[in-house]
């Protein structure tokens, strides 16, 4: 992985991008990918789309969304303490006691989050799971008027975006799910112009940082709307299953520094997996296999079904503590991710089919 890749990854984990609040993430992609790109560009949902190749070829979407699991601020109390909803899919008992950021006009608002204490919990108390409703949001105000000069209702918070380097480069911190695999599909981009040399790209490649995946795969099917792939890739997290108490059985073995995992199943389609595993082998990316018998809980659920349908693929990472403030990815993975997927796009043709069992 190169210097400059790295420190955009590193960027891209410490910026800001709950669903529906992804501008400064893409003001920072739409910075390093520019100069790579034949176009980019943001449309009125908010993806940024990054465009190199052969207008006439065959259009090649690859997709990774940028946004994060967040809260919103939705009132602020006499006493200056904040309540939040969430945005996306929240376990409350990861939220005790962490650091977090208002995300205001003006700048970020550091803030705590936490309950009542231990001490204090009745018995009843103590056998509850914990609410939401039942923890706030502490910036250190004195009255909610102090409070209101800096934060308004409406303004998005993330946990503390901080990036922790773990042993065999592994690293951990929270918006690994998906600014992994918005980080691979804007490194493919510019891998599979190296890829291509002076003859450029048999393919139209389109790299799309995708917008509010975690609230109902939005900006994924509002972008194929204006790209009208013939093929697509999504790019998201999956669930290791190399830690405990995680059931292989139902996961599969699925492990971080093992490599791309390329899915297979119905929303899958055969050939471009197959493409995929092919190209893995011949260019000696290592990678893993894993199966899901239903639409996918991501953005390659709504990239098939675009207009008369698309040829899909998907690609995962492996992370362990999904929707956590410790999420934990292997850089090797990711790097390896973007590799397949830039020999993905240097090897598509216009006379590639991908009618399964082909044309009849």
């Amino acid at each position: 992985m190169q210097d400059n890749a790295r420190a955009f990854f590193e960027q891209a984990i410490a910026t800001p991008s709950p669903s529906g609040y992804e501008e400064r993430i893409q003001k920072l992609i739409r910075d390093y990918i520019t100069p790579h790109a034949d176009r980019v560009r943001i449309d009125v949902h908010g993806n940024l789309i990054a465009e190199i190749g052969n207008a006439d070829g065959p259009r090649l979407m690859l997709a990774g969304h940028c946004d994060q699991i967040g809260m919103l601020v939705s009132h602020i109390d006499e006493n200056g303490f904040v309540y939040a909803q969430t945005i996306g899919g929240w376990d409350p008992q990861q939220l005790i006691g962490q650091a977090m950021s208002i995300w205001t006009d003006s700048g970020e608002v550091p803030a705590v989050i936490s309950r009542k204490p231990i001490h204090l919990l009745n018995q009843d108390e103590r056998k509850k799971v914990v609410g939401l409703d039942e923890m706030w949001l502490d910036v250190g105000a004195s009255c909610d008027k102090q409070a209101r000069e800096k934060i308004r209702i409406g303004d998005p918070i993330t946990l503390d975006l901080q990036l922790r380097p773990l042993m065999n480069s592994l690293v951990s911190g929270p918006g690994m799910d998906n600014k992994t695999g918005m980080w691979t599909v804007i490194e493919a981009l510019r891998r599979a112009k190296a890829l291509a040399g002076a003859g450029g790209l048999g393919c139209h490649l389109h790299s799309v940082s995708t917008v509010q995946e975690e609230i109902g795969l939005r900006g994924a099917k509002t972008a194929a709307g204006g790209i009208h792939p013939d093929v697509a890739i999504a790019v998201d997290v999956t669930h290791a299953s190399d830690c405990p108490t995680i059931d292989k059985n139902k996961q599969g073995d699925l492990r971080l520094g093992g490599g791309p995992v390329i899915f297979r199943g119905p929303n899958i389609n055969p050939k471009v997996a197959a493409r995929l595993i092919e190209l893995a082998e011949t260019n000696n990316i290592p990678y893993q296999l894993a199966a899901i018998g239903r639409a996918t809980p991501n953005d390659a659920n709504v990239l098939q079904l675009h207009g008369a349908g698309v040829a899909t693929g998907l690609v995962a990472i492996p992370n362990r503590y999904m929707h956590s403030a410790v999420e934990a990815i292997s850089l090797d993975d990711i790097d390896h991710v973007a590799q397949l997927l830039a020999h993905f796009a240097a090897a598509l043709k216009s006379d590639d089919d991908f009618t399964p069992g082909g044309q009849i």
